[in-house]
């Protein structure tokens, strides 16, 4: 998915089972960001980042959805530690992320394995992507203020 390109109308199940549609987000821009996974140090930092900047987010017409491949019982956990006030996907079977194409092979330390790259989708009130945010740009401890840029 780049930009330009119209976003799937099913996007998932979120932390307590719910199909979670594009049309959830009528009248609204939609922040749809990918993070490997729950409960670690980057992905805490991003996530508490747009926790404390939400209020800002949503004042500014964006409603904030987050997707790992971490399942429903893993999210609903990662929201109760750090009170996440929005919802995320449990894309476990990385459906979601094939589709926008951020799940791939990766390297760490030499070894290889597949995950998905950190990235954010900003989807217009129509559901077409209006930008996207690299893995190599997101910053996770200022991620609400490149949203708002």
């Amino acid at each position: 998915m780049e930009t330009g390109n119209k976003a799937p109308e099913i996007l998932g199940r979120d932390e307590n089972g719910r199909e979670v549609r594009l049309d959830d987000f009528a009248g609204k821009k939609l922040v749809l960001y990918f993070y490997p996974k729950d409960m670690t140090s980057g992905c805490t930092s991003q996530a508490c980042n747009l926790r404390d900047n939400y209020e800002t987010l949503k004042g500014a017409g964006y409603e904030v959805l987050g997707v790992s491949i971490n399942d429903e019982k893993s999210h609903q956990k990662f929201i109760a530690k750090h009170e996440l006030p929005f919802h995320l996907i449990a894309d476990t079977e990385h459906v979601l992320a094939d589709m926008f194409g951020v799940w791939g092979e990766k390297s760490m330390y030499g070894r290889k394995y597949f995950g998905t790259f950190r990235t954010t989708f900003i989807i217009g009130e129509d559901g077409t992507i209006e930008r996207v945010i690299e893995p190599k740009k997101i910053k996770v401890k200022d991620h609400a203020a490149q949203i708002l840029e």
